[in-house]
């Protein structure tokens, strides 16, 4: 852990090179009157929208939506089976199984093209308060139980004993963008109105927590939450199905799921704060979590330490060293193939515009692990067999 000191404020970083737009936007979120005790920065970050992908954020009696991010609940979820992956033959894995999975999850911008019951949709809250979610509640029909696009994938995985894991990586899809997006621009609108000190070129307005609008969003963010869980669950019930039909007697696990896109009420410090973690991972003691490591490479199951000097987080995977334009106009197709062939993975890599998402774009899995030994303790290593790109 690395400890600066900016505008006054400390800033705890769990890597030794932060890229210059990360560095600008952790000196812009140090400008904020409202942070608590200091700022805690992964080791897997990188720039994103206001904050930094890979941050935790503590804060008094406010709420920031960039700080959470647009693709609210976004998370991990992961099932052991008791089958060994050397039992599968390659063209069981290739023609029945993620050819079946591709047909019963929509990937990208895709959606189902009929309503799925409601009964896979949260329960427990008032749709009547929701105002984002009631205007969006027929399309999330459409949308529960789809992967989505970017860096969203499901793997067909092994451990050391050989034995198959299965791993989805998905959030909320356009709901959680048009909540964040639709209390961002409310949070603006009020802090221009407030003459809030906060820089409005440092995209980071705020909801007070006396404010009705911070009850609002507080809500419709915790059904996103809520409804990101929903999607992956019955995604993975779907992909146990498709296996289930190719692999007979196999048996699965309860499902691991963590998230790391959300607004939490925690107690740090002696105090009773909001964290933010955005493209952080909650590692407090004994919690079990995930991090995917990038296609081709290792992903791990890990367990919290309960650090409080990172408000008891990690990171969230290995994080982005190319933009996504910079990958594609970069990166060489024929290598990085070549490497996921050379380790015997089942790929769709067909064209350049794959590379935004291709192992060269990512940070070193091993290197993130390894700088945050004090944050977790590594319970499984896990490496890919096949990968389903969003």
């Amino acid at each position: 852990m690395i400890i600066k000191t900016i505008n006054n404020r400390l800033v705890k970083i769990w890597t030794d090179y932060v890229e210059e737009s990360a560095m600008r936007q952790i000196e812009n979120l140090t400008t904020l009157p409202f942070l608590f005790h200091h700022l805690a920065i992964m080791p897997d970050v990188h720039a994103g929208m206001g904050m930094p992908i890979g941050g935790v954020l503590a804060c008094k009696d406010v709420v920031i939506p960039n700080a959470v991010g647009v693709d609210i609940g976004c998370g991990m979820c992961a099932v052991k089976t008791n089958w060994k992956v050397s039992e599968i033959p390659i063209q069981v894995i290739r023609k029945e199984i993620m050819k079946g999975i591709r047909e019963r999850i929509p990937l990208g911008m895709e959606h189902h093209a009929e309503p799925q019951d409601e009964k896979y949709l949260p329960e427990g809250h008032d749709l009547d308060k929701l105002e984002v979610v009631r205007r969006r509640h027929h399309s999330i029909l459409h949308e529960v139980g789809t992967l989505g696009g970017g860096n969203h994938f499901i793997e067909l995985q092994k451990d050391k004993e050989g034995t198959l894991w299965i791993m989805i990586h998905s959030g909320s899809r356009n709901l959680g963008k048009q909540v964040g997006d639709f209390y961002n621009q409310i949070a603006t609108t009020l802090n221009a109105r407030w003459y809030s000190s906060v820089a409005p070129e440092i995209h980071l307005p705020f909801l007070a927590r006396e404010s009705k609008e911070f009850g609002m969003y507080w809500n419709e963010m915790k059904y996103c939450i809520d409804f990101a869980l929903c999607n992956r669950k019955l995604m993975m019930e779907r992909i146990e199905e498709v296996i289930a039909d190719s692999l007979k007697g196999i048996e699965f696990e309860p499902m691991i799921n963590i998230a790391h896109n959300y607004a939490a009420y925690e107690n740090h410090f002696g105090e009773n704060v909001i964290v933010h973690r955005k493209g952080a991972t909650l590692a407090r003691e004994g919690v079990v979590g995930i991090i995917p490591g990038s296609q081709g490479t290792a992903s791990y199951i890990v367990e919290g330490l309960g650090n409080p000097e990172s408000f008891c987080s990690c990171s969230h995977g290995a994080g982005r060293t190319l933009s996504r334009k910079m990958a594609i106009k970069t990166l060489d197709m024929s290598q990085e193939v070549a490497q996921l062939e050379a380790k015997g993975i089942v790929h769709a890599i067909r064209s350049q515009e794959d590379m935004q998402e291709a192992s060269g774009a990512y940070k070193d899995i091993e290197e993130v692990i390894a700088n945050e030994t004090d944050l977790v303790k590594v319970k499984t290593k896990l490496l890919p067999v096949a990968v389903i790109k969003g």
